[in-house]
């Protein structure tokens, strides 16, 4: 049976027994709760949960009235988004300088390969330097540069952009520059981030040289969900790669970057088919899903792995004789 995941979002004053109506005005229309995340910051109220609509008892005009209905009541915004009121998924892309990961998104769009099972478009990419715009004027889309020349970010005009391109996702393509609690809160477990590490290991700026000074022999890239901590949201997938001996920060970079873009381009398919979700603070493969998702190494590099011995179990003969002398 195909399941209509709705997104119902309530942002507002704090008031005890708010979840308790919303959630039982869905339960009457028979709307299944598949996720449900709520938080509340300064007095500020925000829930977002999202619904299987597929089999409910209403229409949808019904359930947006009653929705609006009750947010008058509780004197909180209530907004609901229907995966099929509109043909594609929007994705909006946050860049600074680099062009490796908006690219890779852009040039997947092109192709028609940034969702798998879903339609999917970038209508627009936004800037806190100008430095990308022919990249985004090459792919026809719109740019808007909300920085202020040193590289900070209006986040009114952020938040109006957001808003007016209706934006199902916010994509921080190497976004050189922290949201703030204002943007994050509002969108959380909407918009995703590629961080130049193996998370937890080296969070926050110059990773790769935080790498190369620690001499590790293994780094990486991972996709994560953005949290109001720095790079300590849920992680959706992860690549790694080795560092050869003597590497410089230069080498390090030049290897892990085609597995930043990699992993982001498979973060954010996987949120757009509403394959993955937040659980506890980990992001768990939802049962039922199509999709086959590449989350860490690659087959052969999980074939290569040795699986014995292992603490407290035999070790297997080997299947080959041993040969020898009596």
């Amino acid at each position: 049976m195909t399941r209509e995941l709705t997104e119902i979002t309530v942002v507002g004053g704090d008031e005890t027994g708010l979840i308790a109506r919303v959630t039982s005005l869905l339960f009457e229309r028979g709307i299944n709760i598949e996720d449900l995340d709520q938080a509340v910051r300064d007095g500020v109220f925000r829930m977002t949960t999202r619904g299987d609509t597929a089999e409910m008892t209403t229409s949808r005009g019904e359930l947006r009235r009653a929705l609006a209905e009750l947010g008058r009541d509780l004197d909180v915004d209530i907004q609901v988004r229907f995966p099929s009121d509109r043909d594609a998924r929007r994705v909006a892309l946050l860049v600074t300088k680099e062009t490796h990961v908006p690219e890779a998104l852009l040039a997947a769009e092109a192709n028609g390969d940034l969702a798998e099972d879903s339609e999917a478009e970038i209508p627009v990419v936004i800037g806190n330097r100008g430095d990308l715009r022919s990249l985004a004027e090459r792919y026809d889309k719109p740019f808007y540069d909300v920085g202020d020349g040193n590289g900070n970010t209006d986040e009114d005009r952020l938040l109006d952009l957001i808003a007016e391109y209706d934006v199902d996702l916010i994509a921080l393509a190497r976004h050189m520059r922290i949201l703030s609690p204002e943007v994050v809160f509002r969108y959380e477990g909407r918009i995703i981030n590629v961080h130049p590490s193996l998370l937890p290991a080296f969070p926050g700026a110059e990773a790769y040289r935080q790498a190369n000074d620690a001499g590790v022999r293994i780094a990486g890239a991972t996709a994560h969900y953005v949290t109001t901590d720095l790079d300590q949201g849920p992680i959706i997938a992860q690549r790694a790669f080795d560092v050869p001996d003597g590497a410089d920060v230069a080498e390090i970079k030049r290897r892990g970057q085609p597995l930043e873009a990699e992993v982001f381009l498979e973060a954010v398919r996987l949120h757009l088919a509403d394959a993955i979700a937040v659980h506890r603070g980990t992001v768990h493969v939802r049962e039922g899903t199509d999709l086959d998702p590449d989350l860490g190494l690659s087959p052969a590099a999980v074939e290569a792995n040795p699986d014995e011995p292992v603490d407290g179990e035999p070790l297997r003969r080997s299947e080959t004789p041993a040969t020898g002398t009596d």
